[in-house]
């Protein structure tokens, strides 16, 4: 389904999910940190457990937790917001792409009133207690692919670091790269005493400035922007074209849709 992008401000509580109607996993066994435990449950991401329990939103056994606390499901009664983790009135989940405009954060939220991913999203996707979060960052000054759910485990898994999972950008640099220059961003470069993983490096028009195909299999922070500016090609605009197999086809910058079956039993098939 297509959405065309509205323009009010996301709810306060951005970040406050309720519990699936999919079968719980069993109990653990033991102890385990609170924000680990509520992702596993699919309770949201761990960066946004640890957002839920900082905020006051999660007790256990009646008083307000607190980040780097242990708990069991088993024998602790864990809530949100007074809500006992079960089953029950579990919103579905969802699974969505967009195309991000240039201008906008990739938060739930941001302190400078800036707009961001979450006001993009149509009415429906944005009230009750659907609470879609984005899954990983694209920087404010990049536009394209994003995408967003309200699947904390998903999340987690999608932003660890062995899945590889590939990311296409076309990237349009100062100049125009040396054959020499290109085969160094392939093999790899140092980052903060750290070698890039090898990436796949292509001109789609070499004419300056040059427009460049490049796919990373790794992400780290501005890891585009940084080599480029170390080759000595600064980067001009940058635009991730696609997620792995997921990509954005004719969808528009700020409109966003729902992920299709096929598309989200592949990322399901990570898990």
């Amino acid at each position: 389904m297509l959405y065309p992008a509205p323009g009010p401000a996301c709810e306060a509580l951005y970040l406050l999910k309720d519990l699936s109607n999919q079968p719980l996993p069993q109990p653990l066994s033991s102890d385990e940190k609170l924000q680990k435990l509520l992702s596993q449950w699919g309770v949201a991401s761990r960066r946004q457990s640890e957002m839920l329990i900082s905020t006051g939103h999660i007790t256990v056994n009646g008083v307000k937790a607190h980040i780097g606390q242990r708990a069991n499901p088993a024998v602790d009664d864990i809530r949100i917001d007074g809500r006992p983790l079960n089953s029950n009135n579990r919103p579905d989940k969802h699974y969505v792409l967009l195309n991000k405009p240039r201008g906008v954060v990739s938060t739930c939220d941001d302190p400078q009133g800036r707009k961001t991913v979450i006001d993009l999203l149509p009415t429906e996707l944005r009230q009750g207690d659907i609470r879609l979060h984005p899954v990983g960052r694209l920087d404010t000054d990049s536009t394209g692919a994003l995408l967003l759910t309200n699947h904390g485990q998903l999340t987690q898994v999608l932003t660890h670091p062995r899945h590889h999972i590939a990311k296409t950008y076309r990237v349009r640099v100062e100049g125009s790269p040396k054959d020499n220059t290109l085969e160094k961003w392939r093999r790899g470069i140092s980052l903060a005493g750290q070698m890039t993983a090898p990436a796949d490096v292509n001109v789609l028009h070499p004419k300056p400035p040059a427009l460049l195909e490049v796919i990373l299999h790794e992400g780290r922070n501005r890891q585009i922007r940084r080599v480029a500016e170390q080759l000595g090609h600064p980067v001009l605009s940058l635009h991730r074209s696609a997620i792995g197999s997921i990509s954005l086809g004719e969808l528009s910058l700020g409109q966003c849709r729902e992920l299709t079956p096929q598309e989200v039993k592949k990322l399901l098939d990570l898990l």
